[in-house]
C-alpha cells in the first residue's frame, strides 16, 4: 500500500462543503469591508460587508474581532480564484423570517433601532429583516417631520407579513393608542371636577387648545381661557406651553378643562368698585349701533350707550369713537346677577350755562303760573259768596 503524501492527507482531513452549506468558521482577519474565516476547508472564507449586513458604510472592524466564531451560509465554492465565498446576513435573514413569522403570529412587541428615515416612513432592521414602517403607522398623531426618530430605538407590532413579496409591514401606532387608552382609563378612575391640573399644549385650534394632562387630552374652550376677552386662541398658546388648569366638567372620556379660576375673577368685588356713582376709565372694546362697550378690566364690559356719550345728539358711537380710545364715565346702573354695568360719560359733562338759565327761567315762569291760579281761583270764590 503507497503512503499518502502530507498533503494529501491534509486534504482528506479537511472537511468538504458544498453551496448552501451553513458552517461555522472563526474569523482570522478583519479589513473595514471584508471579513476572513477559517471554515476547516482548505481555503478561507471570505465575507464581504455587502454579504455581512444590510446596513450601509458599516466598518466591519467595529463589529467583529480575530478569533470570534459565527455561522455563516456558502455561496460559492470556489469564486474562480479558489476563493469560498461566504454571506451571513442571508443567513440571518432566513432565520430572522422564522422570527418575524413568530412575532406576527403572536402578536409579539418588537424592539429596533431606525436605520433609515424614507419619505413615506421609517425602516428598522430585525435579524436582517428590513421592517417598513409607514408615517401613517409610527404615531397616534400626524408628523410631517421624521428626521427625530432617525437611529431612535421604537417598539413596533407586525401588522403584515408577506415573505413571497419579502412585504414585512410594522405599526407602532396601536401601542401608542393602547398606552394612551390605558393611561387614560386610570386618569378618569383617579380625577375628579374642580382638580387643579397640570399640562402641556398639544394642539391649538380656532375654538381652543388640547392640553395633555398626564393620560389624557382636555379641551381649554376659547371661552375658558381667560375672564377677558381672547380673540384669537393660537395667539394665546403654543404647542409645548406648560398650563395649569382645572377640570371644569367630566363627561364620559372627554375632558373640559377651564383657567378661569374663582379667585381671580374680575366680578366677586365688582359691586364695590363699580357702585352707581363711581368714576371710572377704561378702554373701548367694540361698538354698536347703539352703543360701545367699555372694557374697564379683562372680563369686565360696561356697556356706554350712545345717548351717554355726549350732550350733544350722536347718530352712532363711532362717530366721535374708535375701539381703542380710552374714556372716563360715571357709573350708572349695576346689575350683578345679570352682570351688566352702564356708564355715561354725559353725567360727567359740567352744566351748559345757557341751558341751565333756559331752565331756572322756565322753573320760574311755572312758579308765576302757579300764583296766579291761586290768584283766580280766590277771586272766584269770593264773587261766589257774594
Amino acid at each position: 500500500m503507497s503512503e499518502l503524501t502530507f498533503e494529501q492527507m491534509l486534504e482528506e482531513s479537511l472537511k468538504t462543503i458544498h453551496t448552501g452549506e451553513v458552517v461555522e468558521g472563526t474569523v482570522i482577519d478583519v479589513k473595514p469591508e471584508e471579513i476572513v474565516l477559517n471554515i476547516g476547508y482548505k481555503s478561507d472564507g471570505i465575507l464581504t460587508r455587502n454579504e455581512y449586513t444590510n446596513e450601509p458604510n458599516v466598518d466591519l472592524t467595529t463589529v467583529v474581532k480575530p478569533g470570534d466564531t459565527m455561522e455563516v451560509k456558502v455561496l460559492k465554492v470556489n469564486d474562480g480564484e479558489g476563493q469560498v465565498i461566504l454571506t451571513y446576513k442571508r443567513l440571518a435573514s432566513e432565520r430572522g423570517n422564522k422570527r418575524i413569522e413568530e412575532a406576527f403570529n403572536n402578536r409579539e412587541v418588537l424592539t429596533a433601532k431606525v436605520a433609515q428615515v424614507l419619505d413615506g416612513g421609517l425602516s428598522v432592521i430585525i435579524d436582517e429583516v428590513r421592517i417598513f414602517i409607514p408615517a401613517s403607522l409610527v404615531s397616534d398623531v400626524y408628523e410631517k417631520d421624521l428626521t427625530k426618530y432617525a437611529g431612535q430605538e421604537i417598539e413596533f407590532v407586525i401588522s403584515e407579513y408577506n415573505p413571497k413579496r419579502r412585504r414585512y409591514i410594522g405599526d407602532r401606532k396601536q401601542l401608542l393608542v393602547a398606552a394612551k387608552a390605558e393611561m387614560q382609563k386610570k386618569l378618569l378612575e383617579s380625577i375628579k371636577v374642580g382638580d387643579v391640573m397640570d399640562g402641556t399644549v398639544k394642539n391649538v385650534t380656532d375654538f381652543g387648545a388640547f392640553i395633555d394632562i398626564g393620560g389624557a387630552d382636555g379641551l381649554l374652550h376659547i371661552s375658558e381661557m381667560s375672564w377677558g376677552r381672547v380673540e384669537n386662541p393660537k395667539k394665546a398658546f403654543k404647542v409645548g406651553d406648560k398650563v395649569k388648569t382645572f377640570i371644569k366638567d367630566i363627561v364620559g372620556t372627554k375632558i373640559a378643562l377651564s383657567l378661569k379660576f374663582d379667585d381671580a375673577n374680575p366680578w366677586k368685588d365688582a359691586d364695590e368698585k363699580y357702585a352707581v356713582g363711581n368714576e371710572v376709565t377704561g378702554r373701548v372694546a367694540r361698538m354698536t349701533d347703539f352703543g360701545a362697550f367699555v372694557e374697564l378690566e379683562p372680563g369686565v364690559d360696561a356697556l356706554l350707550h350712545v345717548s351717554q356719550i355726549s350732550k350733544e345728539h350722536i347718530e352712532k358711537p363711532s362717530d366721535v369713537l374708535k375701539v381703542g380710545d380710552e374714556i372716563t364715565a360715571k357709573v350708572v346702573d349695576f346689575n350683578s346677577e345679570d352682570r351688566k354695568i352702564s356708564l355715561s360719560v354725559k353725567a360727567l359733562l359740567a352744566p351748559d350755562p345757557e341751558e341751565e338759565a333756559v331752565k331756572e327761567e322756565a322753573a320760574g315762569a311755572d312758579d308765576d303760573a302757579d300764583v296766579v291760579s291761586v290768584d283766580i281761583d280766590a277771586v272766584i270764590a269770593a264773587e261766589a259768596d257774594e
